[in-house]
């Protein structure tokens, strides 16, 4: 691969150094990727003070900027988060507002937003249900921003129901796990390879104006 970048936003609610859950199932994608040559970047995002707002820097003593920058800086965008009363956790949330910010922040010709040409995927732990919602939820959220998302994009690892042994204590040896989280990596690293040497040609700008040629601007 052609000096792709990965970055990691782990979404864990626990500060470091607890242990988590989270991050151990990114830690298997890391290894996965470096048998391919691309590099790795793991941010645990609540070790940083990320402010609650939808645009890309807000103001003193915001630490977001500094992630969004590496965030730029990647190819492959991956968000990482636990499961949380059956939905993801309120720092993913967090995050994706916060990234939602490029809505501001388009290309002055293309009208294309800063993630177009970036590619996203999921990463999911927890016990009992909601995973495929929360890839579900996460996927749709980065294509809405300007990701693109290659075919099995997500992997995740769900306990038993109720409260259990978590994915470091059962759950690294499932085959489903240890199978998508491979079909991820180098599903995404191919589609981040394709879209480098193919950048997305859509004018957003152009289109807008035609679609404002046909639509009712004054409410009639």
């Amino acid at each position: 691969m052609s000096n792709l970048k990965v970055v990691f936003l782990n979404c864990t609610l626990k500060k470091s150094p607890k242990k988590s859950n989270t991050d151990a199932l990114i830690q298997k994608a890391v290894d996965e990727y470096d048998k391919i040559n691309i590099d790795s970047t793991v941010i645990r995002v609540v070790d940083h003070n990320v402010a609650t707002g939808v645009s890309s820097d807000e103001g003193q003593g915001d630490e977001w900027p500094d992630i969004y920058k590496k965030v730029l800086e990647a190819n492959i965008i991956i968000i990482a988060t636990p499961i949380w009363f059956g939905v993801r956790g309120s720092v993913c949330q967090k995050v994706m507002e916060r990234l939602s910010g490029g809505y501001d922040e388009a290309d002055p010709t293309t009208g294309q937003f800063p993630l177009y040409g970036k590619v996203g995927a999921c990463i999911v732990t927890g016990n009992e249900d909601g995973a495929h919602d929360v890839c579900a939820n996460t996927l749709f959220n980065l294509t809405h921003i300007g990701c693109t998302i290659a075919p099995n994009s997500d992997s995740y690892w769900v306990g038993e129901a109720g409260p259990g042994p978590s994915y470091i204590e059962v759950g690294q040896k499932s085959l489903y796990t240890n199978k998508t989280i491979r079909f991820l990596v180098h599903n995404t690293a191919w589609m981040a390879q394709m879209l480098k040497n193919n950048p997305i040609p859509t004018n957003l700008k152009e289109l807008e104006t035609a679609a404002k040629q046909v639509s009712n601007l004054d409410g009639q």
